[in-house]
């Protein structure tokens, strides 16, 4: 077994996510956000203050991070590499337990606690984003903009996949590492 933390990638699926395949990316998680907002408002509105706070989601298996500002309609992603992004917000990960965090998978505070995750800047901005992700209950679908049938579909397949990569990576429901 090679040397990795627990809940990390193995290394050919970071090759697959390496950031020069990803420069699209940061576009499509933008519309998808935009179009998030557009659908549920309520969620966003309830960032308040914090909407137009930057927060720096960093995969710590991957090669680039995320820089998001939840602004509702004027929301952006943006994708930088690694160690580049400055923001209002930092949170450092293994991709697959942040991922975790927003469908719920995962408590944020025993990630946190048991050191699977980082926090720094504004932990209120955080707070305000965590209580706004768990009072919305989020689905993969809802981010794709997908009702119906196939936000069923997705929901089940991409949901599935994320689990068997979890449990693959030595990460536990309750957000801890195996």
């Amino acid at each position: 077994m090679t040397e990795r933390e627990k809940g990390e990638l193995p290394g050919f699926v970071r090759a697959l996510t390496a950031p020069s395949r990803l420069l699209p990316l940061g576009l499509v998680l933008t519309l998808a956000l935009r179009g998030l907002a557009k659908r549920r408002p309520a969620l966003f509105d309830r960032l308040g203050e914090h909407a137009r706070r930057s927060f720096v989601i960093e995969p710590s298996d991957m090669a680039f991070a995320f820089v998001m500002v939840p602004d509702g309609a004027h929301a952006e992603v943006r994708t930088v590499a690694r160690g580049r992004a400055a923001g209002d917000v930092h949170v450092l990960g293994p991709l697959l337990a942040l991922l975790g965090l927003l469908d719920g998978t995962f408590d944020g505070d025993a990630l946190f606690f048991n050191r699977a995750i980082t926090v720094s800047g504004r932990t209120d901005a955080l707070l305000a984003l965590r209580n706004a992700i768990e009072d919305a209950e989020l689905r993969p679908s809802d981010l794709l903009g997908l009702e119906g049938r196939a936000g069923t579909l997705a929901d089940a397949s991409i949901l599935r996949v994320v689990g068997t990569l979890q449990r693959l990576t030595g990460l536990q429901p309750d957000g801890m590492p195996s």
